[in-house]
């Protein structure tokens, strides 16, 4: 069966472009992401793989470690990481999985057969630092990710994993934010002292806490 949101991300064990590492012991207290490519030297990929190096400070202001995955050996991990620099003037810092066995890729339900049998689909996992699945998106080989919307997403995730408020559609770092129903509307004012507006009993809007 799939992972689904709320269980717990498998560790494993695994080569990489930078050694072999232990999931687990390689994110210790960060947020991951962990993410799948069809295959070593794919034109796509190139471009994700270069778009994630470029944004390097920005996962790691938000303490996340990130992970990219192919069923390819890290011999050709090797060689791709240098056109992936090359092309797309970066410098790859984060380790590439060599799932060669597919049993990462089995764990995480990477593979949809109706796609293809032997090669991973683009799959994304943000992970907290309890280890616990908080997002997945799958996309298709022609479509490549939007790492403005992964971004956001992390920020969202950390942003209501301290604070009892939700975010609403198109949601962006710094914008209003719901109080959760939870929370009646005559204890907002001690929790949420930015002020509050109350569109419906169960549509309440607070500034960001955190800002």
């Amino acid at each position: 069966m799939s992972l689904r949101i709320g269980d717990t991300a498998p560790n494993f064990t695994a080569k990489t472009s930078q050694g072999e590492i232990n999931f687990y012991d390689y994110v210790g207290d960060s947020w991951a992401v962990l993410f799948s490519h069809p295959a070593d030297y794919t034109p796509i990929c190139t471009t994700e793989l270069g778009r994630t190096a470029a944004l390097s400070d920005e996962f790691a202001k938000r303490n996340v470690k990130v992970l990219a995955l192919s069923v390819d050996p890290v011999d050709k991990h090797q060689g791709w990481i240098q056109d992936i620099n090359e092309t797309q003037n970066v410098e790859v810092n984060f380790p590439i999985v060599a799932d060669e066995n597919k049993e990462v890729a089995e764990a995480y339900g990477m593979i949809h057969p109706n796609a293809s049998e032997t090669h991973t689909v683009r799959s994304l996992f943000v992970i907290d630092p309890a280890k616990k699945v908080k997002l997945i998106i799958s996309y298709p080989a022609s479509t490549g990710r939007n790492f403005q919307e992964i971004l956001r997403v992390i920020d969202s995730l950390q942003l209501t994993a301290e604070y009892s408020v939700a975010t609403p559609a198109d949601w962006k770092d710094g914008e209003d934010v719901v109080v959760v129903n939870t929370i009646k509307t005559e204890d907002i004012p001690s929790k949420f002292p930015k002020g509050h507006r109350v569109v419906k009993p169960y549509l309440r809007f607070t500034p960001q806490p955190n800002k």
